[in-house]
C-alpha cells in the first residue's frame, strides 16, 4: 500500500509501547459502545466486531459479510469495507487506553469480497507523533494468512472524552464508560 504523507509517521515518530497495564494476550477487547455499527452488540444490521490482542500490541478481529453489507449483488459494498477497517484500526488503539478519532482512513480495495465471506482482519501502530497515531490495518480472504482483499492506513488523533460528550449524548457515554474510561 501506498501510503500518503498524512498517514505515514514522520522522521522520529515514537515507537508505540504497550499501556503500563495491557490486556493480557488472547484478550477480547469488548465493545466501546454498545450500539456502534462496527463493534456493537446491540446493533441490528452492524459489523459485530469482536477483537482481541494476541500480543498486546496488534488487534485481531473476523467480519463475515452478510446481505445487508452488499453493494454489487451478493458482494461487499466498499464503504462497508472501509467501515470494518476503520473499526479494527479503532480498536488497535484502544490499546493505549486512550481515546483518539479517525482523522483520515486511505482504503486500498485489492480484491472483491462475496456476501458469505469471513474477512479477517489485523490492526497495529506504526508510530505517534504527538497527539497523532500512524496505523495500518489488512483484511484476509478466509484465513489469517489467506489473500488480501482490504488495505488500510490510517491518522487517527487523541481527543479528551469531553470530545464524545460535546458532540455525542454525554448520557450514553456515562452509562457505558464509568467516569469516561476507554476500555475500562
Amino acid at each position: 500500500m501506498t501510503r500518503s504523507p498524512v498517514t505515514t509517521p514522520p522522521p522520529g515518530a515514537d515507537q508505540p509501547s504497550a499501556h503500563l497495564d495491557p490486556p493480557p494476550p488472547g484478550s477480547a477487547l469488548g465493545a466501546h459502545y454498545s450500539r456502534c455499527f462496527g463493534c456493537g452488540t446491540d446493533h441490528p444490521t452492524g459489523l459485530h466486531l469482536a477483537a482481541v490482542t494476541p500480543d498486546g500490541a496488534t488487534v485481531e478481529a473476523e467480519f463475515t459479510v452478510g446481505e445487508a453489507h452488499q453493494g454489487a449483488p451478493m458482494l461487499a459494498h466498499g464503504g462497508v469495507l472501509a467501515a470494518a477497517m476503520d473499526e479494527v484500526i479503532g480498536m488497535s488503539i484502544w490499546l493505549f487506553q486512550r481515546p483518539y478519532v479517525t482523522a483520515r482512513l486511505e482504503t486500498d480495495y485489492v480484491l472483491p469480497v462475496p456476501v458469505g465471506t469471513t474477512l479477517h482482519l489485523r490492526a497495529w501502530c506504526n508510530g505517534i507523533a504527538g497527539r497523532k497515531a500512524y496505523l495500518e490495518a489488512e483484511g484476509r480472504i478466509g484465513a489469517p494468512d489467506g489473500p488480501v482483499a482490504v488495505r488500510a492506513a490510517a491518522l487517527f488523533v487523541q481527543v479528551g472524552m469531553e470530545h464524545f460528550a460535546r458532540h455525542g449524548d454525554a448520557a450514553a457515554i456515562a452509562a457505558e464508560h464509568h467516569e469516561f474510561e476507554v476500555n475500562p
